[in-house]
């Protein structure tokens, strides 16, 4: 137990919570962007069985533990051949958009319930503390977690979303440019991830910057509700 709590950036006891978290948070990104592909008339997803909401379809063994001890990972990329878009880079924004959007709905409905349940007095109404506290650390995870999943996911670095949103939106002259320097982007991408230093500029502000805005979602819910 002391070695695990000691190589996790989660502690030990919301591990389960952060899981239950990343399950959600990563098929739901990962099915839509097979989902919104094959509606624009791009097979591929469909074909490799992604479009599906089926979890084990879209893990990555090694992704999910660096996010457990690195504080980064990925899923499993959804295979998209923009050639089948009738509108290729219109389409292209779309599907690319189409995973951060579903982090971001997560983390909206995350955050309404959690509110909804206060207002009805259902957390007043547990009277084990354990339970309560668990029912915290879950919503707090939950939205906090799927908010920095859409922003982590739009940096406009490869291999991430935003990147590709980039790809689509540029004048091809800039496009030409920019994958001429992919490689050395993806390096720059790990370094960022990687060296703590930079992680404090980096990183670190997403995730302030996602739980400030569960933290003002919530607040701006309670006041609308009357929560």
């Amino acid at each position: 137990m002391d070695f695990l709590n000691q190589i996790l950036r989660v502690p030990l006891d919301q591990l389960p919570f952060y899981l239950i978290t990343l399950v959600i948070a990563f098929t739901l990104h990962e099915f839509s962007h097979a989902y919104f592909a094959n509606k624009f008339g791009d097979p591929t997803a469909k074909l490799l069985g992604r479009v599906t909401l089926n979890p084990a379809v879209h893990f990555d063994f090694l992704g999910i533990i660096l996010l457990l001890i690195a504080g980064f990972g990925w899923a499993r990329p959804v295979p998209v051949n923009r050639d089948n878009f009738s509108k290729p880079r219109l389409m292209g924004v779309v599907v690319s958009a189409a995973g951060p959007l579903s982090n971001l709905l997560l983390g909206v409905l995350g955050t309404l319930v959690y509110v909804m349940l206060a207002k009805f007095g259902v957390l007043d109404s547990i009277t084990n503390e354990r339970l309560f506290q668990a029912i915290m650390i879950f919503f707090n995870l939950f939205s906090g977690m799927n908010f920095f999943l859409f922003l982590f996911n739009l940096i406009p670095l490869p291999p991430l979303d935003g990147y590709r949103i980039l790809e689509d939106i540029v004048p091809r002259r800039v496009l030409g440019k920019l994958q001429q320097f992919e490689q050395w982007s993806v390096l720059i991408f790990l370094i960022i991830l990687v060296v703590p230093g930079l992680r404090a500029y980096t990183i670190e502000p997403l995730y302030q910057a996602a739980y400030s805005m569960y933290f003002q979602l919530a607040q701006f819910f309670m006041m609308l509700f009357g929560a």
